[in-house]
């Protein structure tokens, strides 16, 4: 018997997905009882690669905007639920879990149909589309916000791997630095766009770098796989140091050596706040009704960061340079990034699940 989790996508979907498992594996279930259910992107490369069993479907996103490649959209989920179906009773799958991603139109379909539980994880504070259809049929829909709105719902935050919900900066703060060949002194700010990157982050961090004049600082840049080669190339002309890096995967070692973080407003909100990492955070305009925004907003309005559009990035030196001259208000939002966090997220959702698993 086995739990069935659909996530594809962006790290945003793939990473809360790996941690609920990881979370179940914890609570006892062997690792290839779990089976992730994703199309051909991260998702193809990530779950496999931690272990568990992983099912390939052919999957595409609804467009907002009037195309034709939407008409063709009801064939295309229904052959993914069919697909998902007879995987999901050949598997003895007792439980479903949807992260959000298009792959949970069609695996809750699917559960519907077998008659297995199913469930939903959001990671924003405002719903995506796949979410807020099938919540209506969902049995509970676990909610990184308090704000977020979708039935049955259950407030547990978005859910972090293990690292990250049991992060420690003071044991890990110097090892990290060393790791990346940085100074245990200087002011450390991180840029991360996720888990492709993000060219806006980039192009603002070659000016940041080539035109620095304020006081120490060094740089850790997560870029994304396809920018390392322009971003080391853009750093010879920096006048601070700058390493930089196309992607992390112990993101516990990248928040314990940045005194602050510039992010995006999607899924990596919750490891910020886990590991308590004071923030400015850039949301992005794409995605499902401008949900980075909301996120960004709701660590804004706690205290635990400070919001900067895409449009005023030009901005962003004098910003850092301001939080280094203010100790206290870093302090500030470190405490207020705590109080806001839920970083046993995963552990809370497997737990549940764990229970409806018949």
């Amino acid at each position: 018997m086995t739990y069935g989790i659909g996530a594809a996508g962006t790290g945003g979907h793939v990473y809360p997905a790996l941690a609920v498992a990881e979370a179940l594996v914890a609570g006892g279930v062997v690792r290839s009882d779990i089976t992730f259910f994703g199309g051909d992107r991260l998702e193809k490369e990530v779950f496999p690669a931690e272990g568990f069993p992983f099912v390939e479907v052919e999957l595409r996103g609804l467009r907002r905007s009037l195309t034709l490649r939407n008409v063709t959209l009801p064939w295309a989920v229904l052959s993914a639920r069919r697909r998902i179906e007879a995987e999901c009773s050949e598997r003895e799958v007792k439980v479903a879990l949807g992260t959000g991603s298009y792959v949970t139109i069609p695996l809750g379909w699917a559960a519907m149909r077998i008659g297995v539980p199913f469930f939903v994880q959001e990671q924003n504070a405002d719903p995506g589309l796949a979410n807020t259809v099938m919540s209506r049929r969902a049995e509970a829909s676990f909610v990184s916000f308090s704000s977020t709105r979708l039935p049955r719902s259950v407030h547990v935050g978005n859910p972090v791997r293990a690292a990250l919900a049991d992060f420690s900066r003071s044991t890990l703060r110097k090892p990290s630095l060393d790791r990346y060949g940085l100074e245990d002194g200087p002011f450390t700010v991180g840029i991360v766009g996720g888990s492709l990157g993000a060219l806006v982050l980039n192009e603002s961090v070659v000016d940041l770098a080539t035109g620095w004049k304020g006081p120490s600082m060094q740089l850790l840049h997560l870029c994304g796989p396809a920018h390392v080669k322009a971003m080391e190339e853009a750093s010879a002309g920096a006048r601070l140091p700058w390493r930089v890096l196309g992607f992390e995967p112990r993101m516990e070692r990248f928040f314990a050596a940045c005194d602050v973080v510039v992010a995006r407003g999607g899924g990596m909100v919750a490891e910020i706040l886990a590991t308590a990492t004071p923030a400015i955070l850039v949301p992005g305009g794409f995605g499902s009704g401008g949900h980075q925004d909301s996120n960004a907003h709701e660590a804004h309005r706690a205290g635990a960061a400070i919001v900067v559009q895409e449009d005023e990035l030009e901005r962003l030196p004098g910003m850092l340079e301001t939080l280094m001259s203010e100790p206290d208000r870093l302090v500030s939002m470190q405490e207020a990034a705590a109080r806001l966090a839920k970083p046993h997220a995963a552990t809370r959702i497997a737990a549940i699940l764990m229970g409806r698993h018949g």
